[in-house]
């Protein structure tokens, strides 16, 4: 069974960390109305809360590739709470796919519920 995951960010096609998804298999695009972004400046942060739609990219990984995600998010296997983001399993079109989401504070933040980022 494939690993999806779903992107929102630099991870899109034409971000600047798209690199490290592009041999993976692009599957397609949806939106989550489950989850908010926070304009952090150089990058976006999701939060779990309702929205109007958020635009996401979905891809296949391998386990190489979801390690290279889990590094560059700060992802904590074995502590997520600690790292930057956490990760939680989204229901899209194309079936469960992991979604990173920002585990500091969004207080006095830009929020975005609808889109993309950047607006």
């Amino acid at each position: 069974m494939p690993t999806l995951v779903a992107v929102y960010g630099t991870l899109k096609r034409g971000g600047s960390n798209f690199h490290l998804l592009e041999q993976a298999e692009f599957i397609g695009v949806d939106q989550l109305k489950g989850i908010v972004l926070y304009d952090l400046g150089p990058y976006p942060g999701a939060r779990e809360e309702l929205s109007d739609g958020i635009d996401i990219e979905v891809y296949s990984v391998n386990p190489e590739q979801l390690a290279l995600l889990d590094v560059l998010e700060e992802y904590l296997a074995d502590t997520p709470e600690q790292g930057m983001y956490t990760r939680k399993l989204f229901t899209t079109r194309f079936g469960a796919a992991w979604v990173y989401l920002y585990n500091r504070t969004v207080t006095s933040l830009p929020r975005i519920n609808a889109g993309s980022w950047p607006q």
